[in-house]
């Protein structure tokens, strides 16, 4: 029992408490040192990026720990689920015509100092219910379980078409992603499963350089940024400037930096330097170690994640730990990919480090309920060895 406290924060776990609060304090420094050229452009100052995202790292870490501790049937409760449903389509609706636009995508609501991303809150929203759905049907018969289908699936494609109705490419992919893997851990019959896995990967696989050059002939900002990662040079002053400069930064730093603060492609070079492309300015100020050391952090948190979802006993639990780990992992990759130019730029941030108030507090959360989990099995675990006792 001893043994047992002394791995724990304070009745945390630390494997994702200790990583999570790294990364809110890194992604505070980094804002505030990527920020200066994006302050100035708005007559600000780096100084008030700092205080945002101090604000929204202290909410978020407020919000982790709130829904630590609140009991996961609150969750599960129909009547939640159905009012956060009715509310996200609402928003995601009013947004793909009212919502304020950025770089050709309209995403966000403003709601006074505050912007609300629904596609961020979506991530959250279908972990949650995909993981009651799939849990609930643990039971029944496979004809029942394959009627059943029907209303997770129809709900998934409403939401997703909607996120790309705005349009944010990457936000549907990462829900698409939480769908897939939830929908392989339950009770679905392998053989269709893999089979659909396996496919759609190699579909993407195949079809990606297709669908990359279908969007240039669309034409808009975002669909040249999309394609860009083929050949940034082509047109390194045009579509591909923000690869070329992100490959700058990242040749700058080399191995350890040189030094914070000190980045030349934030003042003005390299677009959305404090969200989409901060580990483009991490690797030129603090060098390749750092950029290693924010992937093993969060490396850490995914694989415990995972691990969790692997040890629990309840289904539903299980699916809520693989649908929390595939939207990190999926939201890392996607951003680390596009930093580096193997895949395309799709507007995803990196997990706490990018600015952004909406994506601290939905990866705060999730993360929070993660906790949740792993408490439930600590206290189930404990009283497992006193009736031994």
């Amino acid at each position: 029992m001893n043994k047992q406290k002394k791995r724990s924060v304070l009745g945390w776990d630390p494997y994702l408490l200790i990583p999570y609060l790294i990364l809110c304090i890194i992604g505070i420094v980094m804002v505030y040192s990527a920020s200066a050229d994006v302050a100035m452009q708005v007559g600000g100052t780096a100084r008030s990026y700092l205080v945002k995202q101090s604000i929204f790292a202290l909410v978020g870490i407020g919000i982790f720990f709130l829904l630590s501790r609140v009991n996961l049937t609150f969750w599960r409760s129909k009547y939640t689920l159905g009012f956060l449903s009715g509310i996200l389509i609402v928003l995601l609706v009013y947004v793909r015509f009212f919502g304020a636009a950025v770089n050709g995508a309209r995403g966000w609501v403003n709601l006074g100092p505050v912007s609300i991303q629904p596609a961020e809150v979506c991530k959250f929203f279908l972990t949650i219910y995909l993981a009651n759905q799939f849990a609930r049907y643990e039971n029944l018969s496979r004809s029942d379980y394959l009627r059943k289908l029907r209303k997770p699936i129809i709900l998934t494609i409403v939401l997703i078409g909607l996120i790309l109705s705005q349009p944010d490419t990457g936000g549907a992919l990462i829900n698409a992603s939480i769908f897939l893997v939830i929908i392989m851990a339950s009770r679905i019959p392998w053989k269709y499963g893999a089979t659909a896995l396996v496919g759609g990967f190699l579909a993407l696989l195949i079809g990606l350089p297709y669908v990359a050059q279908l969007f240039a002939k669309i034409g808009g900002y975002r669909a040249a940024r999309f394609v860009a990662y083929l050949n940034p040079f082509a047109n390194a002053s045009g579509s591909g400037t923000q690869l070329v400069n992100s490959y700058y930064a990242i040749s700058n730093g080399g191995i350890f930096g040189s030094g914070i603060g000190n980045s030349i492609q934030k003042m003005g070079y390299l677009p959305e330097s404090n969200t989409d492309f901060i580990l483009a300015i991490i690797s030129e100020e603090l060098g390749l170690v750092t950029v290693l050391i924010i992937l093993a952090l969060l490396a850490t948190l995914i694989c415990r994640i995972i691990l969790l979802g692997i040890r629990s006993n309840n289904l539903y639990e299980t699916l809520l730990c693989y649908g929390t780990g595939t939207f990190f992992a999926v939201e890392t990759m996607f951003n680390v990919g596009a930093v580096c130019g193997l895949l395309p730029i799709t507007g995803v941030t990196l997990p706490f480090i990018s600015y952004g108030g909406s994506s601290m507090f939905v990866l705060s959360a999730s993360l929070g309920l993660v906790a949740n989990v792993e408490r439930r099995m600590r206290r189930q675990k404990a009283r497992r060895q006193q009736e031994v006792a």
